[in-house]
């Protein structure tokens, strides 16, 4: 494992993150047991900084870190969490709403604890709150180390937000399709000079940068010199700036596990040539004329009044189109028609309400794209698909219960 130091803060932290927002499930719910394998493992293979937050797996993320991290884990790593503005209304509740994360995640203080998915209007409400004050009374008690911020709002807000206090870092979404997306290349260039660590979050961009590569985007890897994945391309496209510290991923499968940390034993920074960066930039180009929706899958527009599973419904359009995805209809089926169970969360429920669109750290024009894949995947005969597949589902489960039957 990699490490690199954090100037701001005097540590020296692995160039992999562990990133708790998309652990792996089980019915719905965090499989808790392998999912603490997964997190072990990653950190004796030397990860030492783990992210979560409040609503990562609606609530759940936090309380599963806390066990997880027993047996002697807590102390061999950094770890983060995060304020959330939407759940603060004055300045006592950052002061409950700390105690109750401390309590969940069974520890004493927060490592590196950040005011959570800031823009300019969430961040003059928390400044307006004594935000700030807060930070500072929560460092002198021990119950924060570093205070930092993540963002997804524009340039010039970041900027503003950099400028506001003596933060120690930040944390911001980068990866070769967000160059110029949000804070991108020049915020990142901008905090770093303000002497603030810097954390990349969604370097694979929700995971599509790592699967079902297009052959537009396939047939420019193939160039390479050197052969290399498509998540080693993204992977270390974001490490090959030396003003990243770390790296979050949010791995929930074995072999994605073991990709990434081979990749953070190798990936030193400014070490991709010329040529290969060329590589690079051509292929978000190509992605970029196949993308349907910038969105990542992070569920802040969640819940939906109408209980649209809206990440789900953009996820389908995006697989159809930008990954050459020819399961998407049936895994739109399956995610969206309640094919395993619960209510249906069709695109076409949407109402335009607009309650997701303040929420949505991408500015993704929701209700617009999901009248797109209604039309694209709620065909006429779409009713009748779900009802032969919620039939074929619940035959495989009666053949299970038989199976495992006694005699």
């Amino acid at each position: 494992m990699l490490y690199r130091r954090m100037d701001s803060t005097g540590d020296e932290l692995s160039v992999l993150g562990f990133g708790c927002m998309r652990l792996p499930q089980r019915s719905g719910r965090i499989d808790e047991e392998r999912a603490t394998r997964q997190l072990h493992h990653a950190i004796d293979r030397g990860v030492n900084y783990v992210d979560t937050a409040v609503p990562y797996h609606m609530g759940t993320s936090e309380p599963f870190v806390g066990r997880a991290l027993g047996d002697g884990y807590r102390e061999r790593v950094k770890l983060a969490t995060k304020l959330p503005p939407w759940k603060t209304g004055t300045r006592e509740d950052m002061d409950r709403i700390l105690d109750g994360q401390l309590e969940r995640l069974r520890t004493d203080r927060v490592d590196y604890y950040l005011v959570h998915a800031l823009n300019g209007k969430s961040w003059a409400k928390m400044r307006d709150l004594g935000v700030t004050d807060f930070l500072e009374a929560a460092r002198a008690d021990g119950r924060v180390v570093n205070a930092g911020f993540s963002f997804h709002g524009s340039l010039p807000e970041f900027k503003e937000i950099v400028e506001a206090w003596d933060w120690s870092f930040c944390q911001i979404q980068y990866n070769y399709l967000d160059e110029r997306f949000q804070a991108g290349t020049e915020g990142l260039e901008y905090a770093a000079a303000k002497g603030l660590g810097v954390i990349a979050m969604e370097g694979l961009r929700g995971g599509l940068l790592g699967a079902n590569v297009p052959p537009e985007v396939g047939s420019i890897w193939d160039e390479a010199e050197v052969r290399r994945t498509p998540a080693e391309w993204a992977l270390r496209w974001v490490w090959n700036r030396p003003e990243i510290q770390v790296n979050l991923s949010g791995m929930n499968d074995e072999k994605h596990i073991e990709e990434n940390l081979r990749i953070a034993d190798e990936a030193h920074p400014d070490s991709l040539t010329d040529a290969e960066l060329s590589l690079v930039r051509r292929a978000a180009e190509a992605y970029r004329g196949l993308m349907k929706s910038d969105c990542t899958g992070c569920r802040y527009c969640l819940p939906c009044p109408e209980g649209v599973a809206i990440p789900d419904c953009l996820q389908a359009l995006n697989n159809r189109h930008a990954l050459s995805d020819r399961r998407a209809g049936v895994n739109y089926a399956i995610t969206t028609g309640g094919v395993l169970g619960g209510k249906p969360a069709l695109a076409s429920l949407c109402t335009e309400c607009g309650t997701c669109l303040p929420r949505c750290p991408q500015n993704v024009p929701i209700p617009g794209l999901l009248k797109d894949v209604a039309s694209e995947f709620e065909g006429p005969l779409f009713p009748v698909k779900v009802w032969f597949m919620k039939r074929a589902v619940a035959f495989m489960r009666w053949r299970a219960r038989r199976g495992q039957a006694p005699d």
